[in-house]
């Protein structure tokens, strides 16, 4: 199993990013996908997830109103869509596949918000 995150960079305040994790040895449509984000010095949280179908999404209440997680099956690729982005979005930023009896992480891209 292999996840691929790209799409991230040094972007304003205000500004946008679209990251994109690209899945390949599974079954992409077996997997609910989510989007963490680790800062400095803390602790790696849940931005947002998106189950098996695209049916349900969750997002943190940080990100809640500026960030969509999608996917596309097709492709075997998620997406999170970040807008209005403020400093506090400053992390690297990790997607996840997971399902009942399984997970895989990808290694991360950098999201870096500054003037």
């Amino acid at each position: 199993v292999q996840l691929v995150e790209s799409g991230g960079g040094l972007v304003q305040p205000g500004g946008s990013l679209r990251l994109s994790c690209a899945a390949s040895g599974l079954t992409f449509s077996d997997y609910g996908m989510s989007w963490w984000r680790q800062a400095p010095g803390k602790d790696r949280e849940l931005v947002a997830s998106i189950s098996r179908k695209g049916t349900s999404t969750t997002y943190a209440d940080t990100v809640r109103g500026r960030f969509t997680i999608s996917r596309d099956d097709s492709k075997s690729v998620a997406y999170l869509q970040m807008n209005r982005l403020e400093s506090g979005d400053t992390a690297k930023y990790y997607c996840k596949a997971y399902s009942l009896s399984d997970q895989a992480w990808g290694q991360g891209t950098q999201v870096t918000v500054s003037s």
